[in-house]
C-alpha cells in the first residue's frame, strides 16, 4: 500500500489517522469490531481535522495557500466551466504562461476568463515561472479584457501568484508600468468583473487583474501588498521571520472581510480545497454565477459608479487640523 502524502506538517495528526483508516479499510476484514474500530476512525478524524483547522495561524495558512496539491486555474477549468477557448499572446512582445485567458461558460453565463497559472510539475512550473506574471501576461490580461467589454461579456479574473515577476527583463518591458495600465483600465470597463483569489495574492502581480464589482477569497487563501518572506527580509533583514510577517501583516480571508478589502469569503471544505477540489469548485461556481446574476441587472453606469466608490471606500486615516 502507498502511504499517503505526510503533507503539511501541521496537518500530521490527520495524516496518520488517515493512515490507520486506509490500513483497516484495504485489509478485507468484515469483523464487528474492526467495522466498529473504522468508524471509530472516522469520527475521530473528523473531528481532529475540525479541531487543527479551526486554529490555523496565519503562516500556515500561507502553507495551504501554496500546496502543490491546491488547485490551480488550470483546474477550474475543466471542474468548474462548461467550455473553454484559450486566446493567446499580447500582440506586442509574446504569450505568457503565467497569466491564462479565454472564452469560458459557466451556467448560462458566457465569459472571459483570466487567471494566474503555476503549473503542476517543475517543467509546468518553469513554463510559467511559478505563476509570476511578466509584463506581456498583463499586457494580454487587458487586451482580452478590452474584447470582452467590446462585446459586453463579463469577466472572471483568479488571483494566484507569489507576485509580478522581478526579473531584468521584466522591468526593461515595462513590468509597474503594465500593472498600473490594468489596475486603471479595469476601474473603467464598462462589463462587470468578478475577481477570486483562489491561492496567493501577492502583491502588484495580484491587483494587475484584482480590480473588479466584486472581490472574493477562498477561505484559506492570503492577499497581501508583500509576501511574508518579502516583509521579513525588509523589516527583520532575514526569511526566518516570516512567521512573525505573516502575523503582523493582517492578510487572511478573516482580516480582509473585516477590513472591507474583500466583500466575500468562500468556506472551503474541511481540510481545505486540496483535499476536495470538486466540491471547493462546486462552491465556487456558486459564488460566481449568484454573483454574475446580480451584476447583470446593474447598468453600466451603476456598474462604474459602484466599482469607483468601492474602492475608494478602502483604508482609514485621521484628520486634524494643523497647529
Amino acid at each position: 500500500m502507498d502511504a499517503p502524502n505526510p503533507g503539511l506538517e501541521f496537518e500530521r495528526p490527520i495524516f496518520e489517522l488517515e493512515m490507520r483508516l486506509r490500513t483497516l479499510e484495504r485489509s478485507g476484514d468484515d469483523r464487528q469490531e474492526t467495522q466498529d474500530e473504522i468508524r471509530r476512525l472516522r469520527r475521530e478524524m473528523v473531528e481532529v481535522t475540525k479541531r487543527v483547522y479551526a486554529q490555523l495561524t496565519p503562516w500556515q495558512i500561507v502553507q495551504l495557500a501554496r500546496h502543490p496539491g491546491r488547485p490551480h486555474t488550470v483546474d477550474y477549468i475543466s471542474l468548474l466551466f462548461d467550455e473553454f477557448v484559450e486566446l493567446h499572446g499580447d500582440r506586442r512582445f509574446g504569450d505568457d504562461r503565467a497569466i491564462l485567458t479565454g472564452f469560458a461558460k459557466v451556467d448560462e453565463f458566457k465569459v472571459m476568463l483570466v487567471g494566474h497559472e503555476k503549473g503542476k510539475n517543475f517543467k509546468e512550473r518553469s513554463a510559467c515561472y511559478f505563476g509570476c506574471a511578466h509584463p506581456e501576461g498583463y499586457r494580454k490580461a487587458l487586451s482580452k479584457m478590452r474584447l470582452a467589454a467590446k462585446y459586453g461579456l463579463p469577466i472572471v479574473c483568479f488571483i494566484d501568484t507569489p507576485g509580478a515577476y522581478p526579473g531584468i527583463g521584466a522591468e526593461e518591458r515595462g513590468q509597474s508600468e503594465a500593472i498600473a495600465e490594468n489596475m486603471y483600465e479595469m476601474s473603467r470597463l464598462a462589463t462587470p468583473i468578478v475577481c477570486v483569489v483562489i491561492g496567493e495574492g501577492g502583491s502588484g502581480g495580484a491587483l494587475g487583474i484584482g480590480v473588479g464589482d466584486r472581490v472574493g477569497m477562498l477561505q484559506h487563501s492570503y492577499y497581501s501588498v508583500i509576501s511574508p518572506e518579502g516583509c521579513a527580509g525588509i523589516l527583520w533583514k532575514s526569511g526566518e521571520f516570516a512567521e512573525d510577517a505573516a502575523r503582523a501583516l493582517r492578510f487572511t480571508s478573516k482580516d480582509l472581510l473585516e477590513f472591507g478589502i474583500v466583500d466575500t469569503v468562500i468556506e472551503e471544505p474541511l481540510g481545505g480545497a486540496h483535499r476536495e477540489p470538486y466540491q471547493t469548485a462546486a462552491r465556487l461556481k456558486q459564488f460566481l454565477t449568484r454573483t454574475l446574476r446580480e451584476l447583470s441587472a446593474a447598468t453600466k453606469d451603476q456598474l462604474l459608479q459602484t466599482r469607483y466608490e468601492k474602492f475608494r471606500r478602502m483604508g482609514v486615516f485621521l484628520e486634524e487640523a494643523a497647529t
